[in-house]
């Protein structure tokens, strides 16, 4: 059985065409975002408690915005890159980690925690904007 090149790249051309515009059946086109930024806003405010007062994350009364006022030096945008204290490329969740481990004294926390995705939230908020200069962080 001779396959022809160009039924192939026509087969191909297709299953291609079909996995970029095919979309599964619980997926809808996203027409109102309301409840998705309300979700957001709301994750900021619980982040910004716990990046300021270490209320849930320090056991010695350091809070991050001691070392990071404004999230200075953290830049979420860059994440994953490679972590000098860690040892290894890593994502924006090991690196507060290590963070709360080391110099708050705290017990880290889940990377799918709600804790977790509140302060990387709200570092992600205060840090929007800013200019980010590619190779320097």
């Amino acid at each position: 059985m001779t396959i022809r090149k160009s039924t192939l790249a026509a087969l191909g051309a297709s299953f291609i065409l079909g996995l970029a515009t095919a979309l599964p059946a619980h997926a809808e086109a996203v027409t109102d975002t309301s409840k998705w930024e309300k979700e957001f806003e709301a994750s900021i405010k619980r982040g910004e408690p716990l990046y300021h007062g270490g209320v849930k994350v320090d056991s010695n009364g350091v809070a991050c915005d001691q070392c990071h006022p404004e999230g200075t030096n953290i830049h979420p945008e860059t994440y994953p890159k490679f972590q000098k204290q860690l040892g290894k490329v890593s994502q924006l969740w090991e690196m507060i980690n290590w963070c709360i481990e080391n110099p708050l004294e705290g017990k880290a926390l889940a990377a799918d925690s709600q804790d977790m995705v509140d302060i990387i939230a709200y570092l992600t908020y205060i840090r929007k904007g800013y200019k980010l200069d590619p190779g320097k962080y």
